[in-house]
C-alpha cells in the first residue's frame, strides 16, 4: 500500500512507520522535522499540518491508499487536514485517546461509552485533551471522503516513549536505594506496548473499513508491583521499595499519574482507568505481548541515551520530595 503517515517520527508515529515499512509499504511521512528523525526508506515531506499552504504541496500531485494521523490534537486542524486529503486516499485513520470518551476513568468502558461534547471545528481554547480528541474524531469522521478509522489507545508503554512514564522509572529506579513506591503494590493494571498498537493500527488500516476500536491491551496484565520488579530486575539495580499508602501519599500532596508515572489511587475518580474493554480489538486480531518484554525493551534503548538527554516531559517526583516523604513514611 501507499500510505501516508502524518507524524511518523517519534514514538507511536515511528512504531508506525517501522511496521508499514516491515511489511513492504510504501512510506511518505509529513511533519516538521523537529521532534525527531525520519526512519530510513520513507518519503518524507517536511511541513507545518496547521499551515494550508503546506497541506496544498503535500497533496499535489500525491494519492494514497491511506493516512495514518497520529498527532492531531485540535479538531480544526484535524478537519484542515481531511478536507484537503478527501479523495486522495480510500482510508483516513486516526489515533485518538481513550480520554475522548466522557466516562474515562471513572467507569469501565468499550466502544459504546459515550463520548464528550466538541464541535468537529473546535479549537484549542475548547476544551482539555480528552474533549479535544473527541471533536477530532467527529473532524474526521464528518469530514472524510471515504472509510473514517478511528483508533483508541489506552495507555501506551515501549521502545521511544517520548512521554516519561516508563522511562521515568527505569532512570529512578536504576539509580538504587530506597524508593518510594505508591499505593498498592497488588493494584493491576492494564498496557499496551507500542509496537503492538502499531500492528493493530496497519491491520485494521489495510482492511480499509470504517470502525471504531478501543485498544487498551489485556485488562490485569501486570501489578503495579510486578511492573517496578521488572524495572529493578532489567536495571540490574539494588533497589528497596518503600510502598507508602493512597492517602499518606495524597496528604502530602503527591500529584496522581505525574509525581508518580501511572499511579492512579483507589478511589472513584479511577474507578475505571484500569478496566477498558478491548474484547472488540482482540476478536479484530489484536495481541500483545508481556509487559516484562517491553519494560526490557525500553530499558535496551533508554540505557544508551546519556543521562542528560533523558526527557521526562514532567514526570517523576523532585528527589527532595521522595526523602522527605520516606522519612515521614518511616
Amino acid at each position: 500500500m501507499r500510505i501516508l503517515i502524518i507524524g511518523g517520527s517519534v514514538f507511536v508515529g515511528r512504531a508506525i512507520t517501522q511496521e508499514a515499512l516491515r511489511r513492504g509499504h510504501e512510506v511518505t511521512t509529513f511533519n516538521r522535522g523537529r521532534s525527531g528523525v525520519d526512519l530510513p526508506g520513507v518519503e518524507a515531506v517536511r511541513g507545518d499540518r496547521e499551515v494550508p499552504a503546506d497541506l496544498d504541496r503535500l497533496a499535489e500531485g500525491r494519492e494514497w491508499d491511506a493516512v495514518i494521523d497520529v498527532f492531531g490534537r485540535i479538531p480544526r486542524v484535524v478537519g484542515e487536514s481531511v478536507r484537503r486529503l478527501s479523495g486522495r486516499a480510500g482510508v483516513y485513520t486516526y489515533i485518538s485517546s481513550i480520554s475522548a470518551l466522557a466516562d474515562f476513568p471513572v467507569k469501565k468502558c468499550d466502544e459504546s461509552s459515550p463520548r464528550y461534547e466538541c464541535a468537529p471545528d473546535a479549537g484549542p481554547e475548547d476544551g482539555d485533551y480528552g474533549v479535544l480528541k473527541a471533536g477530532c474524531e467527529r473532524a474526521v469522521e464528518e469530514g472524510f471522503e471515504g472509510e473514517a478509522l478511528i483508533i483508541q489507545p489506552g495507555l501506551i508503554l515501549g521502545p521511544y516513549e517520548n512521554v516519561g512514564r516508563l522511562p521515568w522509572w527505569l532512570d529512578r529506579i536504576s539509580r538504587g536505594g530506597r524508593v518510594l513506591a505508591p499505593g498498592d503494590p497488588d493494584r493491576a493494571m492494564q498496557v499496551i506496548d507500542v509496537r503492538d498498537l502499531a500492528a493493530f493500527v496497519l491491520d485494521r488500516t489495510e482492511a480499509g473499513k470504517a470502525d471504531r476500536f478501543l485498544a487498551s491491551g489485556v485488562p490485569g496484565n501486570v501489578t503495579y508491583g510486578d511492573w517496578l520488579a521488572e524495572c529493578r530486575a532489567v536495571t540490574g539495580s539494588d533497589a528497596e521499595f518503600v510502598w507508602a499508602d493512597d492517602r499518606f501519599l495524597l496528604d502530602r500532596e503527591v500529584q496522581p499519574w505525574t509525581e508518580f508515572p501511572i499511579w492512579a489511587p483507589d478511589g472513584p475518580e479511577f474507578a475505571g482507568v484500569w478496566l477498558a474493554s478491548s474484547a472488540k480489538a482482540f476478536a479484530a486480531g489484536l495481541t500483545c505481548r508481556p509487559v516484562a518484554e517491553t519494560v526490557r525493551d525500553t530499558w535496551a534503548w533508554l540505557r544508551d541515551v546519556p543521562p542528560a538527554e533523558r526527557s521526562f516531559r514532567g514526570h517523576g517526583i523532585d528527589p527532595e520530595k521522595e526523602a522527605r516523604i520516606l522519612a515521614e513514611w518511616a
